[in-house]
């Protein structure tokens, strides 16, 4: 009976074995490659009587032209809320941006990629019947990782280390704002999936 039992988990966990070498050669990019991406975030907090909550989401699309080389297009909506008790001030957004991403390993389960994207953009403040709009453009680089679950689903985290950004304020006569920043500490990572075709 021992041998039976030693024997039926031998085979299970040389089946296992298996199962899991074949699935670690699946993922990946190649040329011709066509992907949709995407995030999605929230934030929330309180301090005293002051709430403020924000929620962003960012698709994607991309495809490979080279073998290491995807071009692709991105929007980004965002919205927010903070209220300290007396007034409220709503935040809303709107951009698109370009991208180009170079992948250094793009047809291992697991890719760097550094990536080039220019963008322009729209926010809208609300401060009870006050309504300011402003337009943005942004020029920004960084760098991000993906890992394939399956063939066709990855992660991807990414960073946006430096980058050049600037808001006209509302325009008419107003002073712009311009930003120019490289980001070390790691604190603007975002995460998202992706569907490889």
């Amino acid at each position: 009976m021992k041998k039976i039992i030693l024997t039926v988990a031998a085979v299970f966990a040389f089946g296992f074995a298996n199962a899991q070498e074949a699935t670690s050669s699946e993922g990946g990019f190649a040329q011709g490659d066509l992907f949709v991406s995407g995030g999605i975030g929230f934030s929330s907090s309180k301090t005293g009587d002051v709430k403020t909550n924000g929620v962003n989401f960012s698709p994607a699309i991309g495809y490979f032209i080279s073998e290491n080389i995807a071009l692709g297009a991105r929007l980004d909506v965002d919205s927010g809320k903070v209220d300290n008790g007396v007034a409220e001030t709503k935040t809303s957004g709107f951009g698109v941006e370009a991208f180009g991403r170079y992948y250094f390993t793009p047809a291992a389960k697991f890719s760097v990629f550094g990536e080039l994207a220019v963008g322009v953009g729209s926010t809208k403040t609300e401060v009870g019947n006050v309504e300011d709009k402003s337009k943005t453009f942004g020029v920004n680089a960084g760098a991000g990782v993906s890992y394939f679950l399956s063939n066709n689903w990855a992660i991807e985290a990414g960073w946006a280390g430096l980058g050049y950004n600037t808001d006209d304020n509302g325009g008419d006569g107003a002073d712009k704002t311009n930003t120019f920043g490289l980001n070390v500490d790691l604190s603007s990572i975002n995460f998202g999936l992706i569907y490889k075709f």
